[in-house]
C-alpha cells in the first residue's frame, strides 16, 4: 500500500509546513508547493508524479475552484464583467505576441515560437484564489474580476491551443473535445447555455431534493455531485473542468444551502484534496541541465512575470481601476500553475515544444507559480498601505 505511505507523508508535510509559513506570514500555499518540490524528483524523491497524485490533485482544484465559486458574489461578477474581459483579452494577447518574439531569438520556427506564445497564454487562478481566501479578499472588485478574467482566459487558451493543434500538430488535443474546431465552439456555447440554466432551475430543485434524502450530509452530496459533474461536461466539451467547477459553486452559492456547504465542504477540500493538489504542481520540478538552461529560462521567466503583470494590469487601467488595482489584478494572473503545464503536455505531444526547451519550459512555470502569491501579497500589502495614508490625509 505504497499510496497510503504518500498521502500519510505528504498531509504531515503539508501541514506542517503551512504552519511554519502562517508563523512567517507567508502565503501557506507557498510552503505546499515547497513541499512538493523537496519531496519530488527535483530533491528527495519520495513522492512519485504518479496517477494516483494526479486523481487527487484533480480533484483537489476542482473542490478549491468550487470553493471559489461558492463564496463568490454573482452581482460583483456582473458588475465588473467588462474589466475581466479586457484583463482576460490583453491578458493573452501580450503574451502570447512578445513571447512568441523571444522564441524566434532562439531560432525556433513559427509554430514552435507560437505555440511558445500559447502556453504562458494560459493562467491558472487557484494559487490566487487560495491566497485572495486567505487574505479575506476573495469576495472583492480585484478578486472577483480576476475570477472573471480567468474564466474568459481559459476559453480563449483552449481556443488558440486547438487552432494550432489542428494547423500544426500530429495529435488531436488531449482535453476530451473534439477535432473539429467549429463543433468545439457551438458545444461549449450549449455548455454555457446550460449553464444558465442550471443556475436558473437546475440548481434549486437538486439542492432541494438532495435535502430530502434520507442519508448523512446528503445536502453537501448533492453539491458535489453538481461540482463533480459540471467539471466532468465542462471537459468534455474542451474545457477545463475549473470552469465547470466555478460555475457549479456560483449556482450553489444563490440557494438557501450555501452557508451549510460552504461550512462542510472547507474539512473534504482542505483536510485531503487540495494540499495534494498544490504539492502536485511542486513535483514536476526538476534541476536537470538547470545550469545549461538558464539563458533560456531567466529571459523567458522574466517575460512570462512581465507580459500577465503588465498586460492583464493595463486591462484594468483602461477600465478604469487605479494602479493599486490593476497591480493586484495583474500579480493575481501571473501564476500558470497547471493550466500551463497541460497546454505544455499537449504541444509537447504534438511536436510544437521542441524536447530540448521542455524541462526549461517546465521550470519557468513552476517558478511562475512560486512567485506568483507574493507578488499578490505584495500588492494587496501596498493597496492596504496606501488606503491607510489617504484615510489619514482625509482625516487631517
Amino acid at each position: 500500500m505504497i499510496y497510503l505511505r504518500t498521502l500519510t507523508l505528504v498531509l504531515l508535510a503539508t501541514a506542517i509546513v503551512g504552519h511554519l509559513s502562517r508563523r512567517i506570514r507567508i502565503p501557506a500555499v507557498v510552503g505546499q508547493l515547497v513541499v512538493g518540490i523537496i519531496l519530488g524528483q527535483a530533491v528527495l524523491g519520495w513522492v512519485p508524479n504518479d496517477q494516483f497524485m494526479h486523481i487527487f490533485s484533480e480533484i483537489g482544484v476542482i473542490i478549491l475552484m468550487f470553493m471559489a465559486g461558492l463564496e463568490s458574489d454573482l452581482a460583483l461578477l456582473k458588475k465588473y464583467f467588462v474589466p475581466s474581459l479586457a484583463v482576460a483579452v490583453f491578458g493573452v494577447v501580450l503574451p502570447v505576441w512578445l513571447v512568441f518574439g523571444f522564441g524566434f531569438l532562439f531560432n525556433l520556427s513559427i509554430e514552435s515560437s507560437l505555440f511558445l506564445g500559447v502556453t504562458f497564454a494560459a493562467t491558472s487562478v487557484s494559487i490566487t484564489v487560495e491566497v485572495l481566501k486567505e487574505m479575506n479578499k476573495l469576495d472583492t472588485k480585484e478578486g472577483s474580476t480576476i475570477l472573471g478574467a480567468a474564466v474568459i482566459d481559459d476559453i480563449l487558451a483552449v481556443l488558440i491551443l486547438s487552432v494550432l493543434v489542428s494547423v500544426y500538430g500530429n495529435v488531436g488535443s488531449s482535453s476530451g473535445g473534439t477535432n473539429s474546431i467549429l463543433l468545439n465552439l457551438v458545444l461549449q456555447a450549449v455548455y454555457f447555455i446550460g449553464v444558465y440554466v442550471i443556475f436558473k432551475w437546475v440548481a434549486p430543485i437538486l439542492m432541494s431534493l438532495g435535502e430530502k434524502l434520507q442519508v448523512p450530509a446528503s445536502v453537501v452530496l448533492m453539491s458535489l455531485v453538481m461540482c463533480l459533474g459540471m467539471a466532468y461536461l465542462a471537459d468534455l466539451v474542451g474545457l477545463s473542468t475549473v470552469v465547470g467547477s466555478f460555475f457549479a459553486g456560483i449556482a450553489v452559492g444563490q440557494t438557501e444551502y450555501r452557508a451549510e456547504i460552504d461550512h462542510n465542504i472547507i474539512p473534504i477540500g482542505y483536510a485531503v484534496f487540495i494540499p495534494m493538489f498544490f504539492v502536485s504542481i511542486g513535483l514536476n520540478m526538476t534541476f536537470h541541465g538547470f545550469i545549461s538552461d538558464l539563458k533560456f529560462t531567466v529571459p523567458l521567466l522574466l517575460l512570462a512575470l512581465f507580459t500577465k503583470w503588465f498586460g492583464c494590469g493595463l486591462g484594468a487601467r483602461l477600465t478604469g481601476m487605479n494602479f493599486d488595482s490593476a497591480s493586484i489584478i495583474g500579480s493575481g494572473m501571473v501564476s500558470r500553475g497547471e493550466m500551463a503545464l497541460i497546454v505544455a503536455q499537449v504541444g509537447f505531444q504534438a511536436h510544437l515544444l521542441h524536447a530540448d526547451y521542455y524541462s526549461g519550459v517546465i521550470m519557468v512555470i513552476i517558478l511562475t507559480t512560486l512567485i506568483a502569491p507574493g507578488m499578490i501579497k505584495s500588492a494587496l500589502g501596498r493597496q492596504a498601505k496606501n488606503m491607510t495614508h489617504q484615510s489619514a490625509e482625509t482625516t487631517e
